[in-house]
């Protein structure tokens, strides 16, 4: 047995714990290539075909754009929302960039930067709004509607141009950005609350939202 295998107590189907091997996705991965079994061939033969594809993107990144689309299409997101989640990515390396620029570390730092911002616009922290949508570890920019998506996006936005404007040199000064920049999107969030009479912050997921609208759409028809 690799050395990388651990062991944890897990529930057997006699109601019992008992120590069982387990491993991380990475660790099964490297073990089937290990297997001489023929039945193995056909996973080999798919890490090879990731392995290449990865290569591809490597050297053309526009591929795993192309095959972030695809997927997200796959997953029932409509067209307008998939753009709008490909340009928050960019807006978040824009900004991600910044940071590196003040000298921030990603980990600890960053989190709690991305805290501040989110908390700011929105009311919540980034767990909290994955409680509220009912999230676990699933990725809660996957899970925003267009609107939320968007006033995020303006967060981000606003706290990289702030930050180039006025050129924090110290975390606290960073952390202070974060919250200014957070709150010009909470501006805009409040003045569309007002207008409409709803929430932007809501339980609905990016999908929900879109099944609703698409059975209101019958409905209507």
């Amino acid at each position: 047995m690799s050395e990388k295998i651990g062991q944890l107590k897990m529930i057997s189907s006699d109601g019992k714990n008992y120590l069982t091997d387990v491993a991380d996705a990475e660790q099964i991965l490297r073990l089937i290539q290990t297997i001489p079994s023929p039945k193995a061939e056909p996973f080999k033969l798919w890490l090879a075909q990731v392995g290449s594809d990865r290569l591809d993107e490597i050297q053309d990144p526009e591929l795993s754009i192309n095959r972030a689309l695809k997927q997200y299409l796959k997953l029932g997101y409509t067209e307008s929302w998939v753009h709008q989640r490909l340009k928050s990515i960019e807006i978040r390396k824009d900004l991600t960039d910044e940071w590196k620029n003040r000298g921030l570390k990603e980990g600890g730092q960053f989190a709690i930067l991305t805290n501040i911002i989110t908390k700011a616009w929105s009311d919540k922290t980034p767990r909290e709004y994955k409680i509220l949508k009912g999230l676990k570890k699933e990725n809660l920019r996957d899970h925003m509607t267009n609107t939320e998506l968007i006033l995020n996006m303006l967060a981000e936005a606003s706290t990289k141009e702030i930050s180039v404007a006025i050129m924090p040199e110290h975390f606290e000064d960073n952390k202070k950005v974060a919250a200014q920049g957070g709150n010009v999107a909470k501006v805009a969030r409040t003045e569309l609350e007002a207008k409409t009479g709803k929430n932007v912050v809501t339980t609905q997921n990016s999908r929900s939202k879109f099944k609703m609208d698409e059975k209101n759409r019958k409905t209507e028809g």
